[in-house]
């Protein structure tokens, strides 16, 4: 479950809740009681690594962009007319 971020217009109060993507916004104030509770917008706190990501996301130095590191031509084989299967 996610942590959302909520601050209260009337007196200020900054909270964190976890709750379920379908719960609905807090809106009354745990300090003074009052209505007044807004979600925040903040950043998300994961990230995602590992096989099946972009190949450049968390990658340094020449793990940075493998599709570049062969050295050789970019142009797939069936772009230049010379395709495996369309053999005559």
């Amino acid at each position: 479950m996610p942590f959302y971020e909520y601050r209260c217009e009337a007196c200020g109060h900054e909270l964190e809740a976890m709750q379920k993507m379908s719960d609905a916004p807090l809106t009354e104030c745990p300090e003074c009681g009052k209505p007044a509770l807004v979600k925040q917008i903040s950043a998300a706190g994961f990230r995602l690594k590992g096989g099946g990501w972009y190949e450049t996301d968390f990658k340094s130095g020449s793990k940075k962009n493998i599709a570049d590191s062969g050295g050789g031509d970019a142009t797939p084989p069936c772009a230049s007319g010379a395709c495996p299967a369309a053999k005559d």
